[in-house]
């Protein structure tokens, strides 16, 4: 205890020292020849040996304020923004506070595009519609990745589960040098990459490669960062090698190699564990230990639909980049995953009915092993000033064994035994797919511009599964469903599309944009079951009733026209076009062919409005209308009898459903303050949606069919608020998040039209405060509420809470040392008595660098308490289901690691990371 009040007290008195040097610097900026303030001007304060100790970007008056301690040595006061001069001062130092007043700016003489100083770097620029940082301007450890270089610039946030945004705009691309690095999400840019590298980070709007191709204005409410490497450290190596060993025979090792010779960029990662660890995201304190702060982690070759259980995972990636000659670049990459996930699934679900509702139990036993690989390529070619080609072919395959052994129970609520079912089955698939997409784009004089598309994308799955299984029926004198199969499934699918668009300027407003798009696409299923004969011994015998051949045609022709309109902060962009449709479907079942032709001419519509009141302020809202067509299963009036307990048909005079959807977007941020806000709302409404209709037998077993139904809708609403505070060595972030939703849901069950109305809140908090490079806390809670009413349901409402906290703090210190800690409670309120409400877990990790920080001796333990689980409830219109999944427990794990790397300074020197 001794101790503890010893190290408070040496933070209160650090901190009374501290607030005797705190001074202040202030001033005005203005625009000598218009008289009115500059905003978001850069003001800095360089050392003679050019180290920045002081920033700040002026407000919407022009003012800044920087608090800051003295300093007695020579400083050099810059002032920079596009467009002007270079301002320059130079200061014997700061004994005290000091007011500039106002300070003027001079515009640049013969100034050219795009060019921001003459002199100097400034931490900030802005180079039209790019927000720039200079990241040596930003103070991170010498060890440090991307992302934490990322949570120092002003405007950046990354939340517990790793979504990036940027001044309230959340980021959906990353390049670097203006490339893909793996994939476009990031994560292993910002997870690998070391931050001593990178020389800038480039903000702006997201824009598809048609609108980049096509120079269009961005339509998009996300971001996209580009991360440009050092020249003095674009030639040369660098990369890490992971390796440990744990209880319970776990394990971990993992490998990144970089080899960056100017435009050539070669990457090669690999990685190997059994601690569900899928993907490549290496957490700096915890490596690849899921759960939190590294819970985030994206995969970027396998994204498994379930990712329960525990995996044990093996992968290769290999990342490719270069200017081949003039104007022509290539990008590949290729990436191999095998996956083995083992999982034990308990369950209780209560299927809601108008009088009675239905209770099934169940639990189930499963292995699934995947093996992929995947190939990307991207050809870019500018074949002229005005011509211009990108290429980017896709290849996936892959091949998936699973092996299941599942067992259910379902009673009535008077506890009546209904059926029971018990099931054993093994699966092989093999899947192949290619994707390309072809980019064309031509600009003629006056700014007139057409754009050629063409895409495709080719599939073929083959499926063999072997059935042995049993269902009682206990209420009626229907026959127990006993079933030895062995069925062969195969499915195709080709699509084809042909976009061209042109363009043509009305003014310098105003643009109109006339085309057409082509798209055909056709899917073959062909599945075939073999009953078990006996006297054979083999799968011999053809199950007619459950054998199908169907084939689905689409050909569809959408003339197109649309409008941009930008004047000054105000962007106007509207599309319509009509979807000309000719829809065959075909089904041979029981030897009779089933043939439908719908024929539709479906109108599409979007429209966007966004004014910019300031690169960080603007409103924007869209609206969108479109059209889904029915799928093959859901019109085709063929029985499916694959599931013992539910009979699903066709319904063919099922309309397509039309869908409108609103959005509302309105963000703010202040880069003076370092703090802002973002709202949003968004509604779905459908009309002539497909829904199923179910009817129960005595016996608990259901038959299925659909039809329209309009009416249902879909609301959500959210608002974010972030601040940031640096004094000195003390940083203190806080963001406060609020997301509801309101939805209304219609359906028919045993005949009775229900109705459901969900709503669900979910306020959050988190905040992180840093000292220094020392030490890093960050806590954070949220609470999610869940309630749905129904009408015409024997159950009338169902509802749910949800908190979680967590905390997470990390220290460096003493030196050498890192210390980090992972701590998070869970209470699930509502869950049933089968389940555990609450859990802890807690995830430690103590690690010691040596050999100059390039090794690092670790020791880390994952769920201390050993209590961790995955017990939830889900609730929906139709059920309220509570499920529990296997989870990892507690292991304790050795590593080490150990960086390489090596830069070429000049043509006889290099430099030793």
């Amino acid at each position: 205890m001794l101790r503890l009040y010893s190290i408070l007290l040496f933070f209160l008195l650090s901190h009374v020292v501290s607030a005797q040097d705190d001074i202040i610097i202030k001033g005005t900026v203005i625009d000598i020849k218009t008289q009115l303030p500059v905003e978001i001007a850069t003001i800095y304060f360089n050392t003679v040996e050019d180290s920045i100790i002081a920033r700040a970007t002026t407000d919407k008056n022009g003012f800044f304020s920087i608090s800051t301690t003295k300093y007695d040595k020579p400083v050099f006061m810059k002032m920079d923004y596009r467009g002007y001069q270079l301002y320059y001062e130079e200061e014997k130092g700061f004994p005290a506070s000091k007011d500039y007043g106002k300070l003027y700016f001079l515009d640049k003489i013969n100034t050219l595009k795009n060019v921001i100083v003459t002199n100097g770097t400034a931490p900030i620029a802005i180079k039209k519609d790019t927000l720039e940082f200079n990241a040596s301007s930003y103070k991170v450890r010498p060890d440090s990745n991307v992302e934490t270089l990322l949570k120092q610039l002003p405007g950046f946030d990354i939340d517990n589960n790793g979504k990036v945004t940027v001044n309230g705009k959340e980021v959906n691309q990353f390049l670097v040098n203006g490339k893909t690095f793996f994939d476009k999400d990031g994560n292993i840019a910002i997870k690998n990459l070391p931050a001593d590298i990178i020389k800038k980070v480039q903000v702006s709007d997201f824009k598809t490669k048609k609108e980049e191709l096509s120079k269009q204005e961005s339509t998009s409410d996300y971001s996209s960062v580009n991360l440009t490497i050092d020249e003095k450290k674009n030639t040369g190596f660098f990369g890490k090698i992971v390796g440990g060993l744990g209880s319970d025979d776990r394990y971990e090792s993992s490998l990144i190699l970089n080899y960056f010779n100017n435009k050539q960029k070669i990457s090669v990662l690999a990685s190997s564990n059994n601690i569900n660890s899928t993907g490549f995201s290496m957490d700096d304190v915890f490596g690849a230990m899921g759960g939190g702060r590294n819970n985030n982690g994206k995969n970027i070759l396998y994204d498994p639909e379930n990712s329960t259980g525990i995996t044990q995972s093996n992968l290769i990636g290999v990342n490719y980049s270069d200017e081949w000659f003039r104007n022509f670049e290539a990008g590949t990459n290729y990436n191999f995953i095998n996956t083995t996930n083992k999982n034990q699934r308990k369950s209780n679900q209560t299927n809601l009915l108008p009088t009675g509702n239905i209770q099934t139990s169940s639990e189930s036993n499963t292995r699934n092993e995947n093996t992929g690989n995947k190939v990307n390529l991207e050809l870019d070619y500018k074949i002229n000033p005005t011509t211009q080609i990108f290429v980017s072919p896709v290849f996936d395959q892959s091949r998936s064994n699973n092996k299941s052994d599942a067992s259910s129970f379902s009673q009535d609520e008077n506890g009546q035994s209904l059926n029971e079912s018990n099931s054993k089955s093994y699966t092989e698939t093999s899947d192949i797919n290619f994707s390309n997409s072809i980019n064309l784009n031509k600009v003629f004089r006056k700014s007139r511009n057409l754009s050629v598309v063409f895409s495709q994308n080719n599939s073929n799955n083959d499926l063999k599964s072997l059935n042995l299984s049993e269902t009682i029926f206990y209420q009626d004198s229907k026959p127990n469903d006993q079933r030895n199969q062995n069925t062969k499934n195969n499915t195709t699918n080709d699509f084809y599309s042909f976009d061209f668009e042109y363009t043509e300027p009305i003014t310098d407003s105003l643009k109109i944009r006339i085309g057409s798009n082509f798209s055909w696409a056709n899917a073959i299923n062909d599945e075939k079951t073999f009953n078990f004969n006996p006297d054979t011994q083999s799968y011999s015998d053809l199950n007619s009733a459950l054998t199908n051949y169907t084939t689905s045609k689409q050909n569809i022709m959408s003339p197109k026209v649309g409008i941009t309109w930008k004047k000054n902060k105000f962007i106007l962009n509207m599309n319509s076009a009509t979807a000309i449709t000719d829809y065959d479907n075909y089904s041979l079942y029981l030897d009779k062919s089933t043939a439908l032709n719908k024929k539709y001419a479906l109108p599409n519509a979007d429209f966007l409005i966004r004014y910019r009141f300031s690169k960080m302020k603007d409103i924007t809202f869209k609206f969108d209308h479109s059209n889904i067509l029915p799928t093959p299963a859901q019109l085709l009036p063929v029985m499916n009898l694959s599931n013992p307990l539910n009979t699903i048909i066709g319904n063919p005079d099922l309309n397509p459903i039309e869908k409108s959807s609103a959005n509302f977007n309105f963000r703010n941020f202040n880069f003076h303050k370092r703090s802002g806000y973002s709202l949003y709302t968004h509604t779905d409404y459908y009309n002539n949606t497909i829904i199923p209709i179910s009817v129960y037998d005595s016996s608990g077993k259901m038959t299925t069919t659909f039809t329209n139904i309009s009416g249902t809708y879909a609301n959500f609403i959210g608002a974010n608020w972030y601040q940031c505070i640096k004094k000195n060595a003390n940083a203190l972030i806080y963001s406060l998040g609020l997301d509801g939703s309101y939805s209304f849901n219609k359906g028919y069950t045993n005949g009775v039209l229900y109705n459901a109305k969900s709503k669900a809140i979910t306020p959050k908090i988190h905040l992180a405060y840093a000292y220094g490079e020392s030490v890093i806390i960050s806590p954070s809670y949220s609470l999610s509420y869940y309630e749905t009413n129904y009408e015409n349901y024997s159950t009338a409402a169902s509802s749910n809470v949800i908190h979680k906290i967590n905390l997470e703090t990390t220290t460096y210190w003493p030196e050498n040392f890192v210390f980090g800690n992972d701590f998070g409670y869970t209470y699930n309120a509502a869950i049933s008595s089968d389940f555990r409400k609450d859990y802890f877990l807690w995830n430690t990790s103590l690690s010691y660098g040596i050999l100059n920080k390039k090794m690092f001796v670790k020791v880390k333990v994952y769920d201390v308490l050993n209590q961790n689980q995955s017990a939830v409830r889900t609730i929906s219109p139709t059920s309220i289901r509570d499920e529990e999944n296997t989870v990892l427990k507690r292991y304790v794990m050795f590593s080490l690691s150990y960086k390489i790397g090596s830069f070429a300074t000049s043509k006889n020197e290099s430099k030793a990371n």
